[in-house]
């Protein structure tokens, strides 16, 4: 018979777990990384929070001046952490907002720039 928990206590995990966790999770980033490189960005990983589940994530290079850069973070990669890593709960993050727009503009095509 399954005992129903009645308050939400925080996983303990090892750290052998932890390390599994965030080995699984930079090794899911390198394999995205490419298709975010393919247009002159980057994807960073700033901080992970195995334990709660959240990613901080950074977006560089011709990100910083794509309009769709917010969704590449939140419909993409958060969607394929969140499929393949199921510990994921969050993926918070944003672009590298110290680029200049122009240099970042130069960098790569991006999504929002007609092709001739």
């Amino acid at each position: 018979m399954a005992t129903e928990m009645t308050s939400q206590e925080p996983m303990t995990l090892t750290e052998e777990d932890r390390a599994e966790r965030l080995a699984e999770l930079t090794d899911l980033i390198e394999m995205v990384r490419p298709i975010i490189q393919q247009d002159g960005g980057d994807l960073v990983l700033l901080s992970a929070d195995v334990e709660t589940g959240v990613v901080e994530l950074q977006l560089q290079g011709a990100c910083s001046s794509c309009a769709i850069s917010a969704t590449t973070l939140q419909a993409g990669v958060e969607r394929i952490l969140k499929d393949r890593l199921p510990w994921v709960s969050e993926v918070v993050g944003g672009v590298d907002e110290d680029m200049d727009w122009e240099e970042s503009a130069a960098m790569g095509r991006g999504a929002y720039i007609p092709k001739w």
